[in-house]
């Protein structure tokens, strides 16, 4: 299946498509006609809570946990910076989508040489399994604290959640949406109610938002708010986004383009900005239940459960698995559409939608699979938090491309990102890269030492 070429202004990226990503969702969901309007906005409500979902996972539960029970409220401000560097990234993904027909696995391709892309493809698998990492490790560990499955089978049954995938993209692309945002709702009344329960003092959770300089003095802080910058800001979350806005059926005409570039940014700001209250719950929480009353080392999920029944009540407990698993079976459904995008868009590499799937899933959830049980539950929280630096790690090769394509008119056209537009994004990638360098050095040092 290919798509029409078109011209995207003076300038424009005009192509020969060797295809799509998706191509059976591909501008399969109608868009009303006309300029914007709440019924053609309600049209683009979908994708930015698929992106969202990158946002929570449980990889972000662990890091978010151990900085909360370590450094109280301090690193809130860390979790406020990667969602603004989030939103901007993001919205970005939308520009290059509208602006030229393709993804960024797709623009890479076209702007690189097969080996260049290749190398990009397999550091995008590995940001991807590392994710699925997360979710494998989050998922199994949810069903053990709620059900007392033992985490080797949990493991096992994570692996069967791409036949629900399968089964819902059969229904349709919208399916999928409807699933993902009820379960983000049921995760979002989980941590109200232990928020609730918890009863922070909210004078001392704003003070947190306040930036602070230890987090370059000291090591440890570092490393955990590398951690959150990873979780937050996922490198396969900007392939996934570039792709499923063009599951939209968008006219070619240059006004329909910018709309909808503007209405799929206004639904990725909203559902990002839900993600944000989610994550800051999760240090919230962790920060009133464990840093205050004197725990300043929960990083493993099960110790966190298992200590929020006498600290706060007890329907916590319940309430902290119930989201987890709900935070890991959405994560599934998202690292997996990804990972048939990045292998599409990077390699062209083209099976039957339904082996395409599982393939996609299992070169992710073998390795993943393989290390948790072998590694063992004890070992579970450094896991998480090592997958999240492993994913910040990742990010410069998926954001300076994005960066550079969004701002060249010979690729964008009419559509390219506005100047200042395109220095805010080249900074979020020099801080990136900055705080990356920055962690090799100390990594690097400690082993030396």
């Amino acid at each position: 299946m290919t798509s029409p070429s078109f011209d995207t202004g003076s300038g424009g990226w005009r192509r020969a498509r060797t295809g799509v990503s998706l191509a059976e969702a591909h501008h399969s969901i109608a868009v009303p006609g006309g300029g914007a309007s709440w019924r053609k906005l309600f049209a683009f409500v979908g994708p930015g809570y698929l992106v969202a979902v990158g946002y929570m996972d449980p990889g972000n539960w662990a890091t978010s946990l151990a900085g909360g029970s370590k450094f109280g409220y301090a690193l809130l401000f860390v979790v406020l910076m990667s969602n603004i560097m989030a939103i901007i990234l993001q919205s970005l993904c939308a520009r290059l989508a509208f602006a030229s027909g393709r993804d960024l696995a797709q623009a890479c391709r076209d702007a690189y040489g097969p080996w260049t892309a290749r190398i990009l493809w397999l550091l995008a698998e590995t940001a991807i399994i590392a994710t699925d990492l997360a979710e494998v490790i989050g998922t199994a560990i949810g069903l053990k604290l709620l059900f007392g499955i033992p985490l080797e089978i949990g493991v096992v049954i994570t692996a069967l959640d791409v036949f629900l995938i399968m089964a819902l993209q059969r229904i349709g692309f919208r399916a999928i949406e409807a699933v993902v945002i009820a379960l983000l709702t049921l995760i979002g009344v989980s941590f109200g109610i232990q928020i609730a329960m918890a009863s922070p003092v909210w004078a001392e959770v704003f003070s947190g938002f306040v930036p602070s300089t230890q987090l370059i003095t000291d090591k440890d802080m570092l490393y955990l708010g590398l951690g959150i910058i990873g979780a937050t800001v996922m490198p396969h979350n900007l392939y996934l986004h570039s792709s499923i806005v063009q599951t939209r059926a968008v006219g070619e005409s240059l006004g329909e383009r910018r709309v909808a570039m503007r209405l799929a940014t206004v639904d990725s700001t909203i559902a990002l900005m839900f993600a944000l209250l989610i994550n800051a719950s999760i240090l919230i929480l962790a920060a009133t239940a464990f840093f205050k009353t004197g725990r300043h080392e929960v990083a493993e999920l099960g110790e966190a459960h298992a200590l929020l029944a006498p600290i706060i009540g007890p329907a916590a407990p319940a309430l902290f698995a119930i989201a987890l698993i709900a935070c890991g079976l959405n994560s599934t459904v998202t690292a997996t559409l990804a990972g048939q995008i990045v292998m599409e868009g990077f390699i062209d590499f083209k099976l039957r939608p339904w082996l395409r799937r599982l393939v996609t899933r299992l070169i992710a959830i073998v390795p993943a699979a393989a290390v948790t049980i072998l590694m063992g539950e004890k070992e579970t929280g450094k896991l998480l938090i090592l997958s999240q630096v492993v994913l910040s790690l990742q990010l410069p090769f998926a954001v300076i491309p994005l960066v550079m394509f969004t701002a060249s008119r010979a690729k964008m056209g009419d559509l390219l990102a506005p100047r200042w537009l395109t220095g805010i994004a080249a900074l979020i990638a020099a801080i990136i890269v900055v705080l990356n360098v920055k962690l090799l050095v100390d990594t690097v040092a400690g082993w030396l030492s």
